[in-house]
């Protein structure tokens, strides 16, 4: 099998596989291909039974597909799991693995407008068949919209005043690249942009790709697809993220409290395989500086 690990630096690679693999001749799902390292290591402990369905949206990520006839790549977003997984003739598995946002290679692919760094066309799509780009979003959301989607996507407080910038500057020019949009921004000090436009980029991105939406309804059909027993790794980069998945480990919603008995007890559909999140050590950070943000939770289905 040949990976390009070069497309993407896997984090928590190891560990995540550890918690993911209880049964070598078992079906396991990686609902974010990428470069394929992790479906590699999940390959290297699955037995010549075992099965491995992976998931990309991106097809770029087509191009790293392994040649193993364990192997099968879907090249669909993983809010539609079931169905694929389905159309395969498969109902049920042992394992999920989700390693969530942005790849190594999307960054680094500077036309694909995800990084801050240099000047590109407003694109941020995941899949580049869709047809809502960022560019649509910055130029014909309402500012209220625009307002909303930095609030809760960005967690950015200047969020109304960032939204009328941006309607006062389209007025007279559609905003069409990465530079065109930081540009509209220059009140921003130096000492605070990176972090700045990191979450500017990070809110449009979500918005672009409906990334919170799409995690929900992975997490929700995990409930049926795992079989008693299987698990459910997921590694997050941004708070967002992380209360989602977190909240549904522990209660199996994202809002709300679940119905309690008359003894106060919920019906849990996990259990945590460790209390708090996992995170990596200093020499993965030191080797890849995007760990630095990541956490992993696992959750064992009942």
């Amino acid at each position: 099998m040949s990976i390009k690990m070069e497309y993407h630096n896997p984090v928590l690679l190891h560990p995540s596989v550890d918690d993911l693999v209880t049964n070598a001749d078992g079906i396991y799902v990686d609902c974010t291909f990428g470069g394929g390292g992790h479906s590699k290591e999940i390959l290297s402990r699955l037995s010549a039974h075992g099965k491995l369905f992976s998931f990309d949206q991106d097809l770029d990520a087509l191009n790293n597909a392994i040649d193993d006839e364990r192997f099968t790549l879907i090249n669909q977003n993983f809010r539609f799991l079931q169905n694929s997984l389905l159309f395969h003739g498969i109902s049920q598995v042992d394992g999920i693995l989700a390693d969530l946002g942005v790849s190594s290679h999307q960054f680094d692919a500077t036309e694909r407008g995800f990084s801050i760094r240099g000047n590109a066309p407003l694109d941020m799509r995941m899949n580049i068949m869709q047809n809502t780009d960022a560019q649509q979003v910055i130029n014909e959301y309402n500012e209220e919209d625009l307002a909303d989607i930095f609030y809760h996507y960005g967690e950015l407080r200047e969020a109304r005043k960032l939204a009328r910038e941006i309607v006062h500057h389209r007025k007279n020019k559609r905003i069409a690249t990465t530079e065109e949009l930081k540009n509209v921004f220059s009140f921003v000090p130096a000492h605070k942009q990176n972090k700045f436009f990191a979450q500017v980029f990070q809110a449009i991105r979500i918005e672009v790709n409906q990334e919170l939406e799409a995690l929900k309804e992975m997490l929700t059909q995990s409930l049926e697809i795992l079989k008693p027993n299987g698990r459910l790794v997921v590694i997050s980069y941004h708070s967002l993220e992380d209360r989602l998945v977190k909240r549904f480990m522990k209660n199996g919603m994202f809002q709300g409290e679940p119905e309690r008995d008359i003894y106060g007890n919920y019906h849990k559909s996990f259990d945590l395989l460790r209390t708090k999140a996992l995170i990596p050590d200093e020499t993965e950070i030191a080797q890849n500086s995007r760990a630095r943000s990541a956490k992993m939770r696992t959750a064992i289905k009942r």
